[in-house]
């Protein structure tokens, strides 16, 4: 679940993305402030809109919203008080957390790609990776599933020539890092760095 704001660009109004899926045909239902988005074909939530969003919760800052527990638990009270039959189900860890390159082969397909496992801590990721300095044994910086880059580019499962992705292994220009420079790879970290952290730049 991700959460953005924009007053002055968009009003007062929370969009609210529920899944890294992106039909290509919706369904929009309305119910008074809560604006529910479905997959046309599946009828899945994939996400909805809540209008007046700052008389039912506090809003900071613009872009995306840092989710937590409190801001779950009102939202999930303006769905029922606006009678949207919606429980939501949030998954509140990290999405930017460090990583473990247990493992590295060639692509198969494609000479300038490796295929990695990376160990996060609870689960061992296989992420197909472009950069040149990526190598076993390192500490990196991974961005799950469902985590939002500061470009506004979401991670979604994918698959690279032919080979599953689940995650990408971020370089310091792609995390916004100050003064990163362009084009060097992907950022290692110290070995003292502990997987399955988050990772805070």
């Amino acid at each position: 679940m991700n959460l953005f704001y924009n007053a002055n660009g968009v009003g007062d109004v929370l969009l609210v993305q529920l899944t890294t899926n992106n039909p290509e045909n919706v369904n929009f239902t309305t119910h008074n402030d809560v604006v529910l988005i479905q997959n046309a074909e599946t009828n899945e939530v994939v996400g909805f809109n809540l209008f007046k969003a700052t008389s039912y919760v506090e809003v900071e800052g613009n872009g995306q919203i840092e989710l937590t527990e409190e801001i779950v638990e009102k939202i999930q009270q303006a769905l029922t008080k606006n009678g949207a039959e919606l429980v939501l189900d949030v998954d509140l860890s990290p999405k930017f957390v460090i990583g473990h390159v247990v493992r590295k082969e060639k692509h198969p397909n494609a000479d300038k790609l490796s295929v990695c496992t990376v160990d996060v801590g609870n689960e061992q990721l296989q992420i197909v990776c472009g950069a040149a300095n990526v190598a076993e044994d390192q500490k990196v910086v991974v961005a799950k599933v469902g985590a939002v880059m500061p470009s506004g580019m979401i991670i979604r499962d994918a698959e690279l020539r032919g080979v599953p992705s689940s995650g990408m292994i971020c370089s310091a220009s792609e995390l916004a890092i100050p003064n990163a420079e362009e084009n060097v790879g992907i950022l290692v970290l110290d070995d003292s760095a502990i997987v399955g952290e988050a990772f805070r730049s």
